[in-house]
């Protein structure tokens, strides 16, 4: 046999292709594993009733029909004047979210902040902000100073800080390197470079982070009334309590037109200026 005909090394080795190696399928097992597992233990430490289900199909349609037809008088009279504060509770909220939320992102960024006692300051509390929900915030401070508004747009703030805060560390820390280092070559000041260098990469995320966070307070500022932290919640709180369904149906028939109002305004406006 010349070397011309000789055989490539290895050509009579077969070979498999495999997706996953031995130690990624096993990992893969142990996680479906312990999701099952996990599935099986909540379902067995959950106490339901089984006639409550059989019962619950009979209990909607009567739960609907005592909701219909619609009270449309106690709109003007009393859901108006709610809606309103609503909105004033997640547009005040969310600016003082705003607010608070910058210094915050500048400190958590690495980019930004080099001393890491600082930057862990800063991650603390953007976690902080973020583990407690705004019904929880909204508890605390009707308690501090009680029910109303007031309680309502603080608790929106500071739920919003983590969300605000992070999402501006992020972005900050993926901006480009390149102006940067332009205008610290030049000798230009720490503020000069934060919003002639930082700013106008990251103010298209800014505004969008603002939006889309108004659009989600929106929506959370129309249940705080149901622990006393006024907004349109108070009003459906009421008519639950008194059981006036037709008035039920009318407020929540409002909040959901206000939900989808609002997504489609900060959808349009996201298109025109971002």
């Amino acid at each position: 046999m010349t070397a011309d005909t000789a055989p490539l090394p290895g050509a009579g080795i077969r070979r498999e292709w495999r997706r996953f190696t031995p130690r990624q399928r096993l990992a893969r097992f142990a996680f479906y594993l312990v999701a099952v597992a996990a599935v099986i233990q909540s379902v067995r430490s959950v106490d339901v009733i089984p006639e409550f289900i059989e019962d619950a199909p009979a209990q909607i349609v009567d739960l609907f029909a005592r909701m219909w037809p619609v009270d449309w008088s106690y709109y003007p009279s009393t859901v108006h004047a709610a809606l309103i504060e609503t909105l004033h509770i997640a547009t005040l909220g969310t600016i003082l979210a705003l607010f608070m939320a910058v210094p915050v992102g500048l400190m958590a960024a690495t980019n930004i902040t080099r001393w890491p006692a600082l930057r862990f300051l800063a991650k603390l509390i953007l976690v902080s902000s973020r583990s407690v929900n705004s019904l929880v915030w909204a508890l605390l401070f009707v308690a501090v100073f009680g029910p109303g508004g007031l309680a309502g747009t603080l608790a929106i703030a500071f739920r919003s800080i983590g969300f605000v805060g992070k999402l501006l560390a992020e972005a900050i820390e993926e901006a480009h390197k390149g102006p940067i280092e332009a205008l610290t070559a030049t000798g230009a000041p720490w503020i000069s470079i934060v919003l002639k260098g930082y700013w106008p990469q990251v103010q298209p995320a800014f505004w969008s982070i603002a939006l889309f966070r108004w659009d989600i307070n929106i929506r959370e500022s129309a249940v705080l009334g149901l622990v006393g932290a006024g907004g349109i919640g108070m009003a459906l709180d009421d008519a639950l309590n008194l059981l006036y369904w037709d008035q039920v149906a009318l407020t929540l028939l409002t909040i959901f037109g206000v939900v989808i109002a609002a997504e489609i305004l900060v959808t349009f406006i996201r298109s025109r200026i971002i």
